[in-house]
């Protein structure tokens, strides 16, 4: 009896143990799955990056797994279904980050992850096939979850009470992980042994730290580091000094205002490596921005980012001057915040009627939210606006449908802001339309064939518009310009073309009445944040103290990201200013920290009114 005891213990402990290296090894093994993802599936990277390279680090990612396996695991009440569940989403979250590198170029954020339902942007982007999969796996956790929380009440009281303390320990483990970027946080420091973190690239913080350090790199942080100096007088010396250069207007005019921004428009004609046969699919852009002010504007991203680029040209902060961590301020700082300064809340004081169109969907991006922060009147979305017509096989709205709504706005009386978010040129490409008039060499895919159609059909939609704007009796203004590049090129064209290239896109100022003061001036290099500004100042339009110090430092750097930077007519990686030049840099910091992180000094001192 006493022999049958024993084997018993033995087996249970034999058990136990080999529990334990089953979880292990699933710890390990999903680790390295997120790491294969994020390296385009290169097993060879992987397992020098666990094993070889980067060996400390990995193991730390694998101790934040662990604990977030043991959460999962007590909620369940079963390691059987908490593995389960785990095993889904890491699949999820490592197929959804190879998608993202894929087109994007850019990894998985934590902030990403609220955008799980989404649905049909997801079903869009990633098509049928991917998407049915993602529905699967969906709805096998969620029923996974349902299941195994109604089965663990059947658990004994010990059980319970061990299932209660995992939960309490790796709940608190957690929530103090989420605080990584908290100077004094152990695993950061842990992190910081070995770690080369890269501010100025998200990509290769993953490739240097692994996905699981650049994951947690990109947990919540504020949204700038505190100038030195900061303080209420040393904000309103920088008020004082740039209210005193506001100009008188040179026009008493209250012009209508568009800003148009284009999903993905841009000239594929720009890259090294690509012809195209068949014309110009730009001609007719080509014939609005040949006879105004126009040229490329700096885009912080490829492939993506849409939201950043409307929030520097909404408001004429720049993304550059972010922690890095701060990937997406639509979602992760505009709708905590109260009131943000911005082109539409100056309009909105000068009596205009402010209007947001975007011919999608109103919680991308959680824009409802945001565009109630900034302050319009109202947001016309695919299921409130007139005009819905789509093109061939197209899935979106068309912009000659989207021009069509501007028309009904400007009919009515008084100044309108109307800003648009189109979404005809909007990814997936391939099968679009049924006849291609264009084929682009280095780079001959569906897709890329398909891209060009589109921009054609949004270049010749946009030149009706602007032609048909002309015979408008009231003066009307027009920022134009595309978001980014669309994700669509290869490997070996996105090689010959690294660096700003690839982040360049196409604008132009418009004026119906043809009065702005540098309208023959082309070839011109921009950021977004600089649109609103230099709109006012050649349309002879009120300025405000904020626009003289955004035309100050535009004459300095008139155009920059991180890591990019367009001075004297010259690209480099780093800014390089004198001390006159640091000073309006500084000063334009300054009042970015103070509306987005600080007390609002600025805003109290009336910078952003006239």
């Amino acid at each position: 009896m006493t022999y049958i005891n024993k084997l018993r213990k033995h087996k249970k402990l034999i058990k136990i143990i080999g529990s334990i290296l089953a979880v292990i090894l699933l710890i390990i093994i999903s680790n390295l799955f997120l790491q294969l993802a994020q390296n385009d599936f290169s097993f060879d990277l992987a397992f020098k990056f666990a094993f070889s390279w980067h060996t400390e680090k990995f193991f730390l990612g694998c101790l934040v797994l662990l604990l977030l396996y043991l959460f999962l695991t007590s909620i369940m009440g079963s390691f059987l279904f908490g593995s389960l569940f785990y095993t889904f989403l890491i699949v999820g979250i490592g197929i959804a980050d190879f998608l993202k590198m894929k087109y994007r170029s850019e990894p998985i954020y934590p902030d990403d992850l609220k955008m799980i339902a989404e649905f049909g942007m997801i079903r869009d982007i990633v098509g049928g096939p991917l998407f049915a999969g993602f529905l699967i796996l969906l709805g096998a956790g969620v029923a996974i979850t349902i299941f195994s929380i109604y089965r663990g009440r059947k658990l004994t009281k010990r059980t319970q009470i061990v299932r209660l303390m995992i939960l309490v320990i790796s709940s608190l483990s957690l929530v103090y992980i989420s605080h990584f970027n908290s100077p004094d946080n152990l695993l950061r420091k842990a992190y910081n042994k070995t770690a080369l973190w890269i501010p100025y690239s998200q990509e290769m913080n993953y490739y240097n730290t692994g996905f699981m350090g650049g994951f947690l790199y990109n947990l919540r942080v504020e949204p700038m580091e505190e100038p030195e100096g900061y303080s209420q007088e040393a904000v309103k010396e920088i008020v004082d000094k740039y209210n005193l250069e506001v100009d008188q207007a040179t026009s008493e005019e209250t012009p209508n205002i568009v800003y148009i921004m284009n999903e993905s428009f841009s000239d594929p004609s720009r890259l090294a490596g690509i012809e195209i046969n068949g014309g110009d699919p730009l001609a007719g852009y080509r014939t609005i921005a040949d006879n105004t002010y126009s040229g490329q504007m700096l885009s912080q991203n490829y492939g993506g980012g849409t939201a950043n680029i409307e929030f520097e040209a909404l408001t004429s902060f720049s993304m550059e001057l972010f922690n890095p961590q701060m990937t997406t301020p639509y979602t992760m700082l505009v709708p905590k915040m109260e009131k943000i300064p911005s082109l539409v809340s100056l309009l909105k004081e000068r009596n205009y009627q402010t209007t947001a169109i975007h011919p999608y969907n109103t919680s991308m991006y959680k824009r409802k939210d945001v565009y109630e922060v900034l302050g319009f009147d109202q947001f016309l979305d695919e299921d409130t606006m007139e005009y819905t017509d789509k093109q061939e096989n197209n899935p979106y709205i068309s912009d000659a449908s989207a021009y069509e709504e501007i028309w009904n706005l400007l009919a009515q009386n008084g100044p309108q802001f109307i800003h648009l978010v189109t979404m005809q040129t909007h990814l997936p490409y391939d099968g679009k339309y049924n006849d291609l008039d264009f084929q682009a060499i280095g780079n001959n895919t569906s897709s890329m064939n398909n891209y060009l159609q589109d921009i054609y059909y949004a270049s010749e939609s946009l030149k009706a518009f602007l032609e048909r704007l002309d015979s408008l009796d009231q003066r009307t203004l027009v920022v134009f310009w595309g978001d980014h590049l669309p994700g669509i090129y290869n490997d070996t064209i996105q090689a010959e073309n690294a660096g700003h290239t690839l982040h360049e896109t196409e604008f132009f100022l418009y004026d119906n009445k043809h009065q702005l003061s540098n309208q023959d001036q082309q070839g011109v290099v921009t950021s977004p944040f600089y649109f609103t500004a230099d709109l006012f100042n050649q349309a002879g339009m009120p300025t405000t103290g904020f626009h003289q110090l955004l035309l100050a430092l535009q004459e300095d750097i008139p155009a920059f990201e991180k890591g990019m930077y367009y001075q004297a007519g010259q690209w480099q990686k780093t800014a390089r200013l004198n001390q006159s030049q640091e000073k309006v840099y500084q000063d334009y910091q300054m009042i970015q920290y103070d509306i987005t992180a600080g007390e609002q000094y600025s805003l109290r001192e009336n910078f952003f009114e006239e």
